[in-house]
C-alpha cells in the first residue's frame, strides 16, 4: 500500500502548542493524552489521506483543503490538510467549534 510522507506545516504547529497551552491551564495530563492522541491521528494520514472528506474551507482556494477529525463530542478539532503526489502537509488544527478558516488565512499557506 502507498504510503504519504506527513509533514505538520508552521501554522499547524503554532495551533498544536496553542491548543496544548489552553488544555495543560486546566489539566496537564489530559493536554499530554490529547497532544499524543493527536498525533496518532496526524500518523493515519501516511495511508489513503483521501479517505477523508473535503473541508469547507476548499471552496475558496484553487486547490483541495482536507479535514481529519480528532476527539469526541464538544471536544472535536479538524485536522486540515492538503495533499501532493508524496506529501500531506497537515496547514492547521483547529477546535470544532471555532469558524472556519477565512480566505486571508488560508492564503497565508
Amino acid at each position: 500500500m502507498r504510503q504519504w510522507d506527513v509533514i505538520v506545516d508552521l501554522p499547524a504547529q503554532q495551533d498544536i502548542a496553542e491548543c496544548r497551552l489552553w488544555i495543560a491551564e486546566r489539566n496537564v495530563e489530559a493536554a499530554d493524552r490529547w497532544f499524543y492522541g493527536l498525533l496518532d491521528t496526524i500518523a493515519t494520514l501516511e495511508i489513503l489521506p483521501g479517505r477523508c472528506p473535503l473541508a469547507p474551507e476548499s471552496k475558496f482556494l484553487n486547490h483541495e483543503i482536507r479535514e481529519l477529525l480528532y476527539g469526541r463530542r464538544q471536544n472535536k478539532y479538524r485536522i486540515l490538510f492538503t495533499i501532493t503526489e508524496s506529501e500531506v502537509h497537515v496547514v492547521h488544527v483547529r477546535h470544532g467549534s471555532r469558524l472556519a478558516l477565512g480566505e486571508a488565512e488560508l492564503a497565508e499557506e
